[in-house]
């Protein structure tokens, strides 16, 4: 709130909310919290946060649990992730 010469003057605040939806497509074997998509974008599913691609030397991947995963090491342990059929 700012006043100019005695009057005060309101600044309106407008909030937006913005949601974004990701197809997973690929998990960790060892840990499943981890998820993939086809574009490699690594989301934490307990936690709801996107993990960002780095580059720790010359390799590219992934810090999860306090360990770098790249690239080559994440594809052996991605698994796909499984559909399950419901009744209706």
């Amino acid at each position: 709130m700012r006043t100019t010469t005695g009057y005060a003057t309101l600044r309106l605040m407008l909030k937006f909310s913005i949601t974004t939806t990701y197809v997973l497509e690929w998990e960790l074997k060892n840990n499943p919290k981890y998820k993939f998509t086809k574009d490699s974008i690594c989301i934490n599913t307990k936690t709801n946060k996107i993990i960002k691609m780095v580059l720790n030397g010359r390799s590219k991947g992934y810090w999860i649990n306090k360990k770098f995963y790249s690239l080559n090491t994440l594809r052996k342990d991605l698994i796909k992730i499984k559909v399950n059929k419901l009744p209706f």
